[in-house]
Formats: structure tokens, C-alpha cells, sequence
């Protein structure tokens, strides 16, 4: 549950990378395997394909609205207020929804290429406020911001972030991150939870896995569940998506968690937000 009293879903499915003509087809298979949180993003450029997806499950399941959460976000080159207001009205154009469950700041503004960062980051996040005032959206947050990031915003802002969603997978844990920020009642999702998927060649993480009769992924995903994170998994094969929802039947032992946590990089992409993006 988001500090504001709205409930996320403890497991998304993610739709980096999908293309967006593939995406509808993702999102109603993912609904059938009960998946009901989905993040897309301007930059994607696959609302459009993930706004069909859920239409179509509404229609043809009968899944209700209000069952699903549903976020986006807001790309770089539309930061600050009036920019973002005209992006976020576009981004709903394509999803063709009436309200967002969660919008986002895609990345920060930092100090590297922008000297006032911190402007440019509240100017963007008063349009956040607004369009949550309104009821346009539940519930606003950031994404791939580090603990100082938050911290400034914080301090900047009337309303601080609900959730900050940041690359956490096993051999890269953002932990200063998401410590900071669950410290603070900020909830953290985990994009790439499986490191792209190079994380699943893991020989310490398939010899955990084997313990448990599960797969390297489910490994993952379980891990972040019970850090409190939720994970954000993605794929366009059916097999592996119904795979990944099913991690609810098993619980990994302290000295499993604490062997996942001591696994050194092995994949992913380790973006760093301040000095990896305009």
C-alpha cells in the first residue's frame, strides 16, 4: 500500500523493450495469469498498444477498471510544468483512459548537465501535484532517482513521491536508494528485476533456485518480494509470463537471502542518473 492509502499490486509486469505491436497481446496474456499492475512510458512508445491491451481485457475477461493499476511516464525532453501537463495529456490520448493509477519522472534532472536541476525537477513535479489534486491520477511518483534526488525533491515539494522505481536485480541492488526511500514510506519498484537476463546465467542463483523446484527468475522475483520491492518483470513469451506470477507458493530462508544479496554484478545495465541522461 502507497503511503496515501492506494494499493499497488505487489507484482507488475513491465513492457520496456516490447514493441508496441506485440504489447496488447502481452498485457491480456499477463492478465490471464493474474498479473494486474502495468508500467509503459512515453519513451517506450508502447502506451498506445498497452491502452489496447487492457480495453481488451475489460471487454473480453471482464476485468474491471478498478482491478487494474496502471502507470506511465514522463520523458526527459518534457520536463517542466506546462511540458509535462501537455505530455501527460497525450500519454492518456494513447492509453485512452480516463485516469492514471501512477505517473512518473522517467529520470532527474541532475546537477551534471543542468544547474538548476532542482528547479527543473520541482517545476515538472508541480504538475505532478496538480494532476494528482485533480483526481487525474491516485498517486504520483519517481523513477531512477537516487537517494539525494528524492531528498531534494522532497524538500522542494508540497507532496513527496509514493514510489521511486529503480533498477534492482541480483549483483545490483540500489540499496542506498531504496533504503532511503522505503525509510521515508516511499515504495520501490524494480525494473529489470531480472537483469535483463543475463542474471539468470547465474551459477549461485540457479544453485538457490534448485533448492526451492523454481526457476532462476522466480528466484528474482521472490527475492525482491521479500525485500518489500515490487518487481516489474517482463516478456513477450507466454510460458515465461505465466512463470513469472507463479512465486507465491514458496518463501526463500534468510541465509538464501542474504547468499542473493552477496552475488556480484553479472548483468543489467547499471544506468547512473547522473551523468547517464540529459
Amino acid at each position: 500500500m502507497l503511503y496515501n492509502g492506494v494499493q499497488i499490486p505487489s507484482l507488475g509486469f513491465g513492457t520496456w523493450q516490447i514493441p508496441n505491436f506485440q504489447t496488447a497481446k502481452c498485457v491480456t496474456t499477463a492478465v490471464k495469469a493474474g498479473y494486474r499492475n502495468f508500467d509503459t512510458a512515453e519513451g517506450y512508445m508502447n502506451e498506445k498498444g498497452l491502452g489496447e491491451g487492457i480495453r481488451r481485457t475489460m471487454g473480453e475477461l471482464g476485468v474491471e477498471r478498478g482491478e487494474l493499476f496502471i502507470s506511465t511516464k514522463v520523458w526527459n525532453s518534457h520536463r517542466g510544468y506546462d511540458k509535462t501537463l501537455r505530455a501527460f495529456e497525450e500519454s492518456m490520448k494513447k492509453l485512452g483512459l480516463e485516469y492514471l493509477d501512477l505517473y512518473l519522472i522517467h529520470w532527474p534532472a541532475v546537477s551534471r548537465w543542468h544547474d538548476d536541476w532542482r528547479e527543473i525537477n520541482r517545476s515538472t513535479w508541480r504538475a505532478f501535484e496538480q494532476l494528482y489534486r485533480e483526481g487525474r491520477v491516485k498517486a504520483i511518483g519517481v523513477s531512477n532517482f537516487l537517494a539525494h534526488h528524492v531528498r531534494a525533491l522532497t524538500e522542494d515539494s508540497e507532496i513527496k513521491p509514493m514510489v521511486n522505481q529503480i533498477e534492482y536485480h541480483p549483483g545490483f541492488g540500489q540499496v542506498e536508494s531504496a533504503s532511503y526511500c522505503q525509510a521515508n514510506g516511499i515504495v520501490v519498484e524494480a525494473w529489470s528485476p531480472l537483469g535483463s537476463g543475463n542474471v539468470l546465467k547465474n551459477k549461485e542463483l540457479a544453485r538457490i533456485a534448485g533448492k526451492y523446484g523454481k526457476t532462476a527468475s522466480q528466484t528474482c522475483i521472490r527475492w525482491l518480494l521479500q525485500k518489500g520491492i515490487v518487481p516489474l518483470p517482463k516478456s513477450t513469451h507466454e510460458k515465461y509470463i505465466i512463470e513469472n506470477a507463479d512465486v507465491f507458493d514458496f518463501a526463500l530462508s534468510d541465509a538464501d537471502m542474504l547468499d542473493i544479496n552477496a552475488i556480484p554484478y553479472c548483468g543489467g545495465m547499471r544506468f547512473d542518473p547522473d551523468s547517464a541522461w540529459s
